[in-house]
C-alpha cells in the first residue's frame, strides 16, 4: 500500500494508538487528519450547546499535542475544518490514499458518521475501523456484546474472571507523510468559542494533549503517590490529588485505558498492591461497561423511557432548569457543586450524582436536559459515560434499582467542614456548618448577624428541600 489516511477522532495520542500504528505499518506514507467538525459544536436539541468553551479548549490543545507529537517523528498533522464526510474522501482524493484507518466509536451519532464517511469514498478505497476506545477489546469479551449483562456487577466479574487486557502498542518511531497543506489548527475564536474563564479555585488547570495526560498520571502515581490511597479519598471535593482526574485525557484519547493499566500493573509491582490500585482498574471497566452497553442498546440511550422502557412524567420547567443550571437553586451543595462546573469545566464524581439526582428525583425534569448541559459543560464528557450515567440515575437505565441522594445528608458527609460549599459560594463564608448547608433554618435575627440574607444575598431555595426529601423517602421505600 502506498498511501493510508489515518482519520483521527477521540483518539488523539501516538502511545497504544492502533489505527495509527497499523496504518504506518501497512503505507509507505501515511497522512494524519484531524477535522473539526462544526456539528460537534452546534446547539442540541435539548438547548445547551453539543460543546462549549473548557473543552473545545482542551480538544484544540490536544490536537497541537498530537500535531507536534507526529512532528517529533518526521510526520505531520493535517488540519481541516467542514463536515468529516466531505473532507476526508477530499484528502483521501488530494493525496490519492488506498486507504483510510479510523477509529470506531459505539454511539450514534458517531457512527452516523464513520458511516458517512465510509459511504462517501471511492469503492477503491480500503475503509478500515480500529476499536481503540476501551481496556477491553471488544473481541476479547467473554460474552458478545449484543448478549451481556445490562447489570454492572455480574458483567464485571464475568470479564475480571475471563477476558485479559491486551499490551499497549507502541508509539511509531516514525511517521512518513508525503507533502500535503497541513493547515491551521483554528483559533477559539475561529470556531466559534469565548475564552474560558480561569478560577483559581480549579482542581486542575487541564491542559489537553497526551503529553499533559502522561505528565499527570506520572505526578499522580509515581510522584505523589496517591493511588495507595485512591478508594479511600475519590469522593473528595477540592484539590488535584483526591482522586486520578485522568477521565478529560481519557475522553479525548489522550490517555488510551490500556495504557493506564500497564502503568497501574507496575505501580503495584514496584509500590503496592491494594484495594485502591484494584479500585481504578475497577473504574475504568465501569467506563468499559457503558461503552459496551451502547454497542448494544444505541439510541435508546437518548429516549425518555430509556433502556429498561421505564414510563415516567418529566417535567420540562425551562425556568427551573436554568435556575438548576446557573447554580440558583437555594441549595448550596447543588449550587457549589454547578458553579463549579461553570467555571472550571469539572465536577467531582460525588457533585456529578447529587446534582443529577437533584434535577431528576427531587425537581423531576427531564434526565436529557442534564444530560446535555453536562455535554456541553464537561471537559471531560464522553458520550458512553455521561448519558449511560444519567440514565442510571434517572432509574431509566442500567440500574434496576429506584433510588435517589439525598443531597443534604450527602452533603454533609463528604462536606462535613463545609469547606466546599465555602469555597465555592463565598457568599456564605460566614455561615457555620450548621446553616452553610441549610440557611433556610436561619432566623431573621441570625441572617442579620451573619449578614446574610436569603433572597438577597443568596438564593431563597426553589423548593422545601427538606420536606421534598422526606417525601421521596416515604414513596421509593
Amino acid at each position: 500500500m502506498e498511501t493510508a489516511v489515518v482519520w483521527f477522532r477521540d483518539d488523539l495520542r501516538v502511545e497504544d494508538n492502533l489505527t495509527l500504528a497499523d496504518a504506518v505499518s501497512a503505507a509507505e506514507t501515511v497522512v494524519p487528519l484531524y477535522v473539526f467538525d462544526p456539528r460537534r459544536r452546534r446547539e442540541s436539541q435539548y438547548g445547551p450547546d453539543k460543546m462549549g468553551s473548557h473543552r473545545g479548549q482542551f480538544r484544540r490543545e490536544s490536537v497541537d499535542d498530537l500535531r507536534e507529537s507526529l512532528q517529533d517523528r518526521g510526520g505531520e498533522l493535517v488540519v481541516r475544518e467542514g463536515l468529516v464526510e466531505d473532507v476526508v474522501p477530499s484528502v483521501v482524493e488530494g493525496v490519492d490514499a488506498d486507504a483510510v484507518f479510523a477509529q470506531t466509536k459505539p454511539a450514534t451519532e458517531e457512527v452516523e458518521r464513520e458511516h458517512a464517511v465510509r459511504d462517501a469514498l471511492p469503492g477503491t478505497v480500503d475503509f478500515q475501523r480500529r476499536f481503540t476506545h476501551t481496556l477491553h477489546h471488544l473481541n476479547d469479551l467473554p460474552t458478545p456484546y449484543d448478549r451481556i449483562d445490562d447489570t454492572f456487577t455480574p458483567w464485571r466479574k464475568e470479564v475480571e474472571q475471563g477476558a485479559s487486557v491486551r499490551d499497549p502498542v507502541p508509539a511509531p518511531e516514525r511517521v512518513s507523510t508525503p507533502q500535503v497543506d497541513p493547515g491551521v489548527i483554528p483559533s477559539l475564536d475561529d470556531l466559534g468559542f469565548d475564552t474560558p474563564p480561569h478560577d483559581d479555585r480549579s482542581v486542575l488547570p487541564f491542559e489537553g494533549g497526551e503529553t499533559a495526560g502522561q505528565d499527570r498520571l506520572q505526578h499522580y502515581l509515581w510522584e505523589a503517590d496517591r493511588l495507595r490511597e485512591y478508594k479511600s479519598t475519590r469522593n473528595g471535593m477540592l484539590g488535584p490529588d483526591y482522586s486520578s482526574k485522568f477521565s478529560p485525557w481519557l475522553a479525548a484519547g489522550c490517555l488510551s485505558p490500556r495504557w493506564i493499566h500497564r502503568e497501574v500493573k507496575r505501580y503495584e509491582d514496584e509500590r503496592v498492591s491494594n484495594e485502591d490500585t484494584y479500585w481504578l482498574l475497577f473504574e475504568l471497566r465501569w467506563r468499559d461497561f457503558f461503552q459496551f452497553q451502547f454497542l448494544k442498546h444505541g439510541g435508546n440511550f437518548f429516549t425518555p423511557t430509556g433502556i429498561r422502557n421505564v414510563e415516567r412524567e418529566w417535567k420540562h420547567d425551562r425556568a427551573a432548569f436554568r435556575q438548576w443550571a446557573a447554580g440558583e437553586t437555594g441549595v448550596p451543595f447543588i449550587d457549589a457543586n454547578m458553579r463549579e462546573l461553570n467555571e472550571t469545566g469539572y465536577m467531582s464524581n460525588r457533585g456529578r450524582q447529587n446534582v443529577a439526582s437533584f434535577l431528576v428525583d427531587a425537581l423531576g425534569i427531564d434526565w436529557r436536559w442534564g444530560a446535555a448541559y453536562f455535554e456541553e459543560r464537561l471537559i471531560d464528557y464522553d458520550v458512553a459515560s455521561n448519558w449511560g450515567n444519567w440514565a442510571y440515575q434517572a432509574g431509566v437505565g442500567n440500574d434496576s434499582r429506584d433510588g435517589f441522594f439525598n443531597v443534604l445528608s450527602q452533603a454533609e458527609r463528604y462536606d462535613g467542614d463545609a469547606e466546599y460549599v465555602h469555597t465555592w459560594l463565598p457568599e456564605l463564608q460566614a455561615l457555620p456548618t450548621e446553616y452553610a448547608h441549610r440557611p433556610w433554618r436561619m432566623d431573621a435575627d441570625e441572617e442579620s448577624s451573619y449578614d446574610v440574607v436569603l433572597g438577597v444575598d443568596y438564593s431563597e431555595p426553589m423548593i422545601d428541600v427538606e420536606a421534598r426529601f422526606v417525601e421521596l423517602q416515604e414513596t421509593r421505600y
